[in-house]
């Protein structure tokens, strides 16, 4: 079986709105962190024993660390880790930092998919969240990036402060101009704890309806759908064979590392995951000692972790394959609930296969509360 290893930069220039993900606009630990990153690699390359097939930096904001920086870690991470089977290496890039250096120094060293993060290509939706970066910024990199890369992919959020369904239109109509291999679309979030939250609490914006997000919701699925992407992912699309390998990892359980800061792993038995905090990942780390927190996962929570992840996907579950699984003796205790979801219309159920059609994906969070033990 082949595994994933992820690992998380915490630094961003500036924090947008919405973010919930663990990271600072405060780089100046970043040497340290790099420094931990590699000791931690040191410390925990024997807890997957199977191959590492595929390599994802994520943040934050691994661009924001520059060239040089990102060049270095990943010489080193070579030389702690056996990559030499990583078919999928992925680097997250925001548009203010992607030049032909950039892209250049992230080939040289095997990276050979990136992942931008455009949200939307108008101005004023970009400002009102946070973003650092102007549509046309956004354009001109991705154009390099096309250039430079056969295997990328750009990002959309939909549900924006004042983003209309013209100005979704606009957005998309772009993006789909671009004919990226893969395509994100994400439904915004108000996270608690963010900005963005605040502004709303505040009055300053406004979310957007239940109904408006259907509607943009089903207009992203239909309009990429009919430019010859594969709606695979609740929240990701891609041409025929680009879809997310590292991504489609964490749907099929597949056993992964993650590294740095707030990171989390599993192997398919023990969850782990970093404090979200630099001081104290650092801490650890320096004295030589592994940050992370191990949390035993019973079967019932592995059951509930294989639901969850493949009624995200197109696919869904596979009956066959959960028979196979240890855990398997549980799907008795769906029969009922998944009768009563199919005669409704909110699940699919052939003889191999359950799956929660496309268009009731926007609430599937409420469909697998039902499902879950």
């Amino acid at each position: 079986m082949p595994a994933g290893l992820y690992i998380h930069i915490p630094y961003c220039h500036s924090k947008c709105a919405y973010c919930d993900f663990y990271s600072t606009p405060d780089s100046s630990t970043a040497p340290l962190l790099v420094e931990a990153l590699i000791t931690e690699a040191r410390l925990r390359r024997d807890e997957l024993p199977e191959p590492i097939t595929t390599v994802y930096i994520g943040g934050g904001t691994p661009s924001s660390l520059g060239a040089e920086t990102l060049v270095s870690l990943i010489t080193r991470l070579r030389r702690e880790l056996d990559l030499s089977r990583v078919g999928e290496f992925t680097v997250e890039l925001n548009p203010e930092d992607v030049d032909r250096v950039m892209l250049e120094s992230l080939k040289s060293v095997g990276v050979n998919r990136v992942s931008m993060g455009i949200q939307s290509l108008v101005d004023s939706e970009l400002k009102l969240v946070g973003r650092r970066h102007t549509a046309a910024e956004s354009l001109e990199a991705a154009g390099l990036i096309a250039e430079m890369f056969e295997n990328y992919s750009f990002d959309l959020i939909f549900g924006l402060p004042e983003q209309t369904m013209e100005s979704l239109e606009y957005s998309l109509k772009k993006l789909i101009e671009l004919d990226a291999p893969h395509l994100s679309a994400y439904l915004l979030s108000y996270e608690q704890g963010t900005r963005l939250y605040a502004m709303m609490m505040a009055g300053k914006v406004e979310e957007a309806s239940e109904e408006t997000c259907e509607e943009m919701f089903h207009y992203v699925d239909k309009r990429l759908t009919e430019a010859g992407y594969r709606h695979y992912e609740i929240s990701n699309f891609a041409k025929p064979g680009c879809e997310s390998v590292h991504n489609s990892n964490y749907w099929n359980t597949t056993p992964y590392l993650g590294l740095g800061p707030g990171a989390h792993s599993c192997d398919g038995n023990m969850r782990r995951h970093n404090p979200r905090s630099i001081k104290q990942y650092l801490e650890a780390l320096t004295a030589g000692r592994k940050s992370c927190v191990n949390e035993p996962e019973s079967m019932e929570n592995k059951f509930n972790d294989y639901v969850i992840t493949r009624l995200r996907t197109e696919e869904g579950i596979d009956l066959r394959d959960l028979a196979g699984q240890p855990f398997g003796e549980f799907a008795s205790t769906m029969t009922d609930t998944v009768k009563r979801l199919a005669s409704t219309g909110h699940l699919t159920v052939t003889d191999t296969h359950i799956s929660i059609p496309r268009h009731h994906w926007l609430t599937a969070d409420a469909i697998l509360r039902d499902l879950i033990i």
